[in-house]
């Protein structure tokens, strides 16, 4: 008998030490790429770093044409080079062919460094807006529903509108 009103005191404290624990914690959810698309230097930022692209397209179809160019006018009149022109327009091409594919290496690094220097200060603005807010309103953790990693959560407040208050966005 002892035993069992022992367990059954040793039970009721376990479930009134959780329901105070759970009570205590706060949960909040947030959609951080629809803030991102939301916010207005994002628009910016997609218009510079587009621009930016078609800059280095535009060289790079440059360059390919030259690359044609010279190529046809190569094999057009190949046979009728002697083996010296022959061989010195076939460096040339080889070289022209190193160029362009050192140019589109280096342009994908170059739009990746631009696209991190455009966004990055957009990224951390909606960061520390989503932080700010957790910490105002006392949520214990903030879920990104952007993600899709979450498969169930139990209710929690969408903090959305307050965080696009708090950086001014309608």
């Amino acid at each position: 008998m002892f035993k069992k009103i022992l367990l059954a005191t040793a039970l009721i404290s376990a479930l009134a030490t959780y329901s105070a624990f759970s009570q205590t914690l706060k949960f909040g959810h947030i959609d951080s790429g629809e803030l991102i698309q939301l916010m207005p230097q994002t628009r910016t930022a997609d218009s510079t770093l587009r621009k930016y692209g078609e800059s280095l397209d535009s060289q790079l179809k440059g360059m390919t044409a030259e690359y044609q160019s010279k190529l046809q006018n190569y094999q057009s009149k190949a046979d009728s080079f002697p083996e010296a022109i022959r061989i010195t327009k076939e460096r040339e091409l080889n070289d022209l062919g190193n160029r362009i594919q050192d140019f589109q290496q280096t342009a994908q690094e170059s739009l990746q460094k631009k696209k991190e220097e455009l966004y990055g200060p957009i990224l951390k603005r909606a960061e520390d807006a989503i932080k700010d807010i957790a910490k105002e309103k006392s949520y214990s953790y903030i879920f990104d529903t952007s993600l899709g990693s979450i498969i169930f959560a139990q209710e929690s407040d969408d903090i959305m509108p307050m965080v696009k208050s708090k950086l001014g966005i309608k």
